[in-house]
């Protein structure tokens, strides 16, 4: 053996894996929560599928409840568990990057406190990671337990990411294994307001998929209301692409086409004396001008609004506590 040969006894060693679990005032869902994750973790490691030392990593995003305090009385009673308490409500996608910049595993798993997503797909995810993707989707195949708005909503929305050019995986949210290579490439992208389940795909690294059905909320309210929904989309085209910048423009040349025919017919009729005087296509021509304006100005407005929090380079958060691994302090 030269002094470049490996062990091959050490491609054995499982990897050891971190689960990040964003929460934000799930007083009643997190007792399940830690038990079934806790149940995963002992499974995989005494089937060897991960090394001893994974844990769970609980991320307080300024919960308003006790959330924080079962984190700890948590992390008190078991060693597999850490709590990250932000010092205010930063958002799920802020408190997700919170999490993964505190991981230092092999494997990085996040999921949501609610456990809708099937918990039963971590073990096939470990097995994708094992045969070499650094990035493992949790892909819905079935949105029967949605209702019929949130269903038609969803589809229309990647299906309008996928037309303006975002390359998003469709029915993934934020459930997914990342390789600490992916993490930490992840973690190289700065933006103030950041579209996770966008960039991933952009870092490139070799993916795989893993199909599954959606549970119903064990318990609390869903914490992603139609409103939320609306800003995360907004959110999402804005932070990945220019289109609607595009569109505009598109929309403006459009508009400017229609003014010249209409003007050349509104000189035709005058040469024949057919017009007739009135205020009803001045008015329409200024309120629908008027609205286009606006609507143009909006969308322009929003991406200036980004440009301007961006070069502010202000944190992303601040974390407040932090309890597990003997790092306690505050």
């Amino acid at each position: 053996m030269n002094d470049f040969d490996i062990p091959q006894e050490c491609d054995n060693i499982p990897p050891r894996m971190e689960i990040v679990v964003p929460c934000y005032n799930e007083k009643e869902a997190f007792p399940h929560c830690l038990k079934v994750l806790g149940e995963v973790l002992c499974n995989l490691i005494s089937t060897q599928k991960i090394g001893a030392g994974s844990k769970i990593i609980f991320v307080d995003d300024g919960s308003k409840d006790d959330t924080w305090d079962q984190i700890k009385e948590a992390c008190q009673k078991n060693t597999f568990v850490s709590g990250i308490k932000l010092s205010k409500n930063r958002g799920h996608q802020n408190a997700l990057i919170a999490g993964l910049a505190n991981t230092t595993a092999d494997v990085v798993v996040s999921i949501d406190a609610d456990l809708q997503d099937d918990v039963r797909c971590i073990e096939t995810m470990v097995e994708k990671y094992q045969e070499g993707n650094d990035i493992v989707y949790g892909v819905r195949d079935d949105r029967s337990t949605d209702s019929a708005f949130k269903r038609i909503s969803a589809n229309l929305f990647y299906s309008l990411m996928e037309k303006m050019g975002v390359n998003q995986v469709s029915n993934h949210a934020d459930y997914r294994l990342m390789s600490r290579k992916a993490v930490d490439c992840l973690l190289t992208f700065k933006e103030q307001n950041m579209y996770i389940r966008g960039i991933v795909p952009l870092l490139g690294f070799n993916s795989a998929r893993v199909y599954y059905s959606r549970d119903d909320r064990v318990a609390g309210e869903s914490k992603y209301p139609l409103k939320k929904m609306l800003s995360l989309a907004v959110e999402g085209i804005t932070s990945l692409t220019i289109t609607p910048l595009r569109m505009i423009s598109a929309l403006g040349f459009i508009t400017c086409l229609i003014s010249i025919i209409t003007a050349i017919y509104t000189i035709f009729e005058k040469i024949t004396g057919s017009t007739v005087e009135g205020w009803t296509s001045v008015m329409i021509s200024i309120i629908f001008l008027g609205g286009v304006q606006l609507l143009c100005l909006g969308v322009i407005g929003e991406y200036v609004g980004k440009i301007y929090i961006e070069t502010k380079g202000r944190p992303r958060f601040f974390v407040e506590e932090k309890r597990g691994d003997n790092n306690e302090f505050k």
